[in-house]
């Protein structure tokens, strides 16, 4: 934080901004020239790391929850012990989290998406699980009677029915992964929590503040947005009223399956 001497020996008063920019060194509640004169400096940055640190943790997050939700689900014994350890981990408040982990990774990014990844994982595989928990037992009786394989039903009936409840889990870890990465520059001085740090340091410079801390929440709101249209796309039976329980895919990806030779025989 820079500081400016009063003349006659006054108090030392903060210069808010470290610019000429008036409304910056009277701490104004949101100076939008510093803001956008600032913007290739300290907040485009923090915003592109930010993204690069939800989309790495999220992404490890979903193929651990997966590959766990899909053993859970052909190995249900395994469903409790998963459960219990993610649900552990999600309780352990974030800095203090971050405090465990740095005597073994450091002051790095490793650090912080290590305990990212754990806060998506309860998230995560509790609604993969759900979903396919959730498919029809009718529907998979259908699709045994065509022939299918545990493999294709799987790939065809139980996945493409799950995919409301897997869209659902990855948009709340999505948004809580933003939300906490800016607790991130606790440890690595990055994302858009470091913004927000500095102007703390500065001493509350307010238009810093409220900039990282506005765009942290439209970065939450555009993540939902868009995974929100991916679903429209990859499953658009789900946003529209239903005429029966299984959406036209699945049931072509049924008929597709050539019926066995006994079931020939008996017709």
């Amino acid at each position: 934080m820079n500081l400016i001497v009063a003349a006659g020996g006054g108090p030392v008063i903060p210069n808010f901004g470290g610019s000429a920019d008036k409304c910056a060194q009277n701490n104004g509640l949101f100076c939008w020239h510093w803001f956008t004169s600032h913007w290739g400096s300290i907040f485009g940055p923090a915003l592109v790391q930010h993204i690069v640190l939800v989309l790495i943790a999220v992404s490890i997050g979903f193929v651990i929850a997966f590959a766990a939700a899909l053993l859970a689900y052909r190995m249900p014994r395994w469903e409790a012990p998963i459960v219990i350890v993610s649900s552990l981990l999600y309780t352990i408040p974030s800095l203090a989290l971050f405090q465990i982990l740095v005597p073994f990774t450091g002051l790095t990014r490793l650090t912080v998406e290590i305990a990212l990844v754990m806060y998506c994982l309860l998230l995560l595989f509790s609604n993969i699980v759900t979903g396919l928990r959730e498919v029809p037992e009718e529907v998979r009786d259908a699709a045994r009677g065509m022939g299918l394989t545990p493999r294709q039903i799987l790939l065809r009936i139980d996945l493409p029915l799950a995919v409301p409840a897997i869209f659902a889990g990855l948009r709340v870890a999505t948004v809580t992964t933003i939300s906490l990465a800016t607790v991130g520059a606790f440890v690595t001085n990055q994302g858009l929590g470091a913004p927000i740090f500095d102007a703390i340091g500065r001493g509350n410079f307010k238009t810093e503040f409220l900039a990282a801390a506005a765009l942290a929440i439209l970065l939450a709101w555009v993540a939902d947005l868009l995974l929100v249209a991916l679903q429209g796309v990859v499953a658009p039976w789900a946003s529209r009223r239903r005429s029966s329980l299984v959406p036209r895919g699945v049931v072509r990806a049924i008929r597709r399956r050539p019926r066995p030779i006994s079931a020939v025989r008996e017709a």
